[in-house]
C-alpha cells in the first residue's frame, strides 16, 4: 500500500490534554510509517515535524486570535463553568489546507480560534476528527450534562433554553452556525477515545448518522513505564514507606468536573474506617495505616484544607519525566471525575504500573478493568470510591498482581503500534468513502 500523507491539525502540540493526545497520535503515526505533519498555532516542543506559524505576523495573529477567542468565550453566561468556544473569527485557512499535498486532514482540538466553524465546513480533503470533549456537537460549551434534557440531543432552540439563562443565546447561535456550515460538507469520520463520547456524538442532533469510531488516546509505553518506587520517592522527596494516594488535575480542586469534592467525601469515609480499626485492641494492621496524599496540578493553598491525611502538593508538572516519577512513586492513583472524554492521567498511571480508582462512568470505563487494573466505583458514590481505594491498598499489600495488570493494560490497549494501526485503517476508509462519493 502507498504511504499515507496527512496533516494533523491541533491548536497546540502540548498545551492541554487534547493537544498532548494529538501530539502522541502524530508521533505514533510517524513511528508506524504514516507521513504525518502536525500543523498548530502554538508550537512548543521543538519537533521539526510540527509546523507552527512561520512569520512574525502569523505568530502574532495566532496569539491575538487565541486571546480574543478566550475573551469572546467568556461572554457566554449559562452557569456552566467549562470553557466555551465560539469559533467565529475568520482565518481563511481552508484554501491553503485544501491545496496541501496530503491525502487527508485529521482534526483534533482546533479551538482557540485556530479554525472557525465556517473553515471546517470548507475543508475538501477527506476528514477525520478526533474529539477530546463535547464541543463539536454542542453549542459553545466544551462539556455539557449528559441527560435527557441536554440541548445537544434535540438541537439548540428557544424552547429548550434553560429558564435560568437570559440575554442573547450564544450557545444556540454557535450550534446553528455548525448546523449550517457542516450540513452540505462531506461526511466527517468522527473518532472519540471512549465509547461514552461516541454514544453522545451519535445521539446528537448534529452528528447523527456520521461515521463513528472509538480509538483510545495513545501512549509511548517504551517511554511511559515504571520507575523503581524507592528511587522515585527519593527523587521527589516523598516518604519512603507511607502508603501514597495520588490525585492530579490541571487546576486541581478548582474544576468541579474533576470531582475533588467527591474525593474529599471519600477521604472522610476512609478516615472513619481507619479510626474504627485503630479503636479495636490488637486489630490487624490496616493497609491504610499512615496514608498520605499526593496532589499535582496545583500548589498548596494559602490556608491548606484539612483532608484528614498529610498532603504533599507537587504544583504544576510540565514534563513527562516528572510525571513518570510521580505515577511510579504513588501506590494508587484516584481519578474521581464526573466527566472525562478519556482519562489521560489514568492511562499514564497504568503505564507506570500504578492501579487506578475511578467511577464507572464516561470515558474512564474504557481505561481500566474493574478489580483487575483498578477499581470502578458506582457513579458517583463517594463511599464506594473509598471502598475501592481501600480494596486496592489491601490487594497491593498481598502481591504485585495489580501493578502487573495495570502495566499490561497500557501496553495492550494504548501503545503506539496498537493505536496507529487503528487510525491507519480509519484513514483509508475515509479516503475510500470520499472517492466513492465523488
Amino acid at each position: 500500500m502507498p504511504k499515507l500523507k496527512t496533516y494533523l491539525l491541533s491548536h497546540s502540540d502540548s498545551i492541554g490534554g487534547g493537544p498532548r493526545a494529538a501530539y502522541r497520535t502524530h508521533s505514533a503515526l510517524r513511528e508506524t510509517g504514516v507521513d504525518s505533519v502536525m500543523v498548530v498555532n502554538q508550537a512548543v516542543i521543538g519537533d521539526w515535524t510540527v509546523k507552527g506559524p512561520s512569520s512574525a505576523l502569523g505568530k502574532l495573529k495566532a496569539k491575538l486570535y487565541s486571546g480574543l477567542g478566550g475573551i469572546i468565550g467568556r461572554l457566554v453566561k449559562d452557569g456552566n463553568p467549562t470553557p466555551h468556544s465560539l469559533a467565529c473569527l475568520p482565518t481563511n485557512r481552508a484554501k491553503d489546507f485544501n491545496s496541501a499535498p496530503v491525502d487527508l486532514m485529521h482534526l483534533h482540538w482546533v479551538n482557540g480560534e485556530m479554525l472557525s466553524i465556517a473553515d471546517i465546513g470548507n475543508l475538501r480533503k477527506p476528514l477525520v476528527w478526533t474529539l477530546h470533549d463535547m464541543w463539536a456537537f454542542s453549542g459553545a460549551e466544551h462539556y455539557v450534562a449528559d441527560d435527557g434534557a441536554a440541548r445537544w440531543r434535540s438541537g439548540y432552540n428557544s424552547s429548550n433554553r434553560p429558564k435560568s439563562e437570559n440575554g442573547f443565546d450564544l450557545n444556540a447561535w454557535t450550534w446553528q452556525r455548525k448546523k449550517k456550515a457542516w450540513k452540505h460538507s462531506q461526511p466527517i469520520h468522527i473518532v472519540t477515545p471512549s465509547r461514552w463520547l461516541t454514544e453522545c456524538a451519535s445521539q446528537s442532533a448534529l452528528m447523527q448518522g456520521w461515521p463513528m469510531h472509538v480509538v483510545p488516546n495513545p501512549l509511548n509505553t517504551e517511554v511511559w513505564k515504571p520507575v523503581d518506587k524507592a528511587t522515585a520517592r527519593e527523587l521527589l522527596h516523598l516518604p519512603a514507606k507511607a502508603p501514597l494516594l495520588m490525585f492530579g488535575a490541571i487546576g486541581g480542586a478548582a474544576d468541579p468536573r474533576k470531582g475533588f469534592d467527591l474525593l474529599r467525601e471519600a477521604l472522610t469515609f476512609l478516615k472513619k474506617a481507619q479510626a474504627k480499626v485503630q479503636a479495636i485492641p490488637q486489630a490487624t494492621h490496616s493497609p491504610l495505616q499512615g496514608l498520605e496524599l499526593v496532589i499535582f496540578g496545583q500548589h498548596a493553598p494559602q490556608v491548606p484544607e484539612d483532608l484528614g491525611f498529610p498532603v504533599h502538593y507537587m504544583g504544576h508538572v510540565h514534563d513527562d519525566v516528572s510525571l513518570r516519577l510521580l505515577y511510579s512513586a504513588a501506590d494508587v492513583m484516584v481519578v474521581p471525575s464526573r466527566q472525562e472524554a478519556f482519562g489521560q492521567t489514568a492511562s499514564e498511571a497504568l503505564a507506570c504500573g500504578t492501579p487506578v480508582a475511578a467511577f464507572n462512568a464516561t470515558g474512564l470505563m474504557d481505561v481500566l478493568e474493574h478489580q483487575v487494573s483498578g477499581y470502578l466505583a458506582k457513579p458517583f458514590e463517594a463511599e464506594d470510591l473509598a471502598i475501592g481505594i481501600e480494596w486496592l491498598f489491601s490487594e497491593l499489600a498481598k502481591s504485585n498482581q495489580l501493578n502487573i495488570a495495570a502495566r499490561k493494560r497500557a501496553v495492550d490497549v494504548f501503545s503506539y503500534p496498537v493505536v496507529a494501526k487503528q487510525y491507519e485503517a480509519i484513514y483509508r476508509q475515509a479516503i475510500a468513502d470520499q472517492a466513492n462519493a465523488g
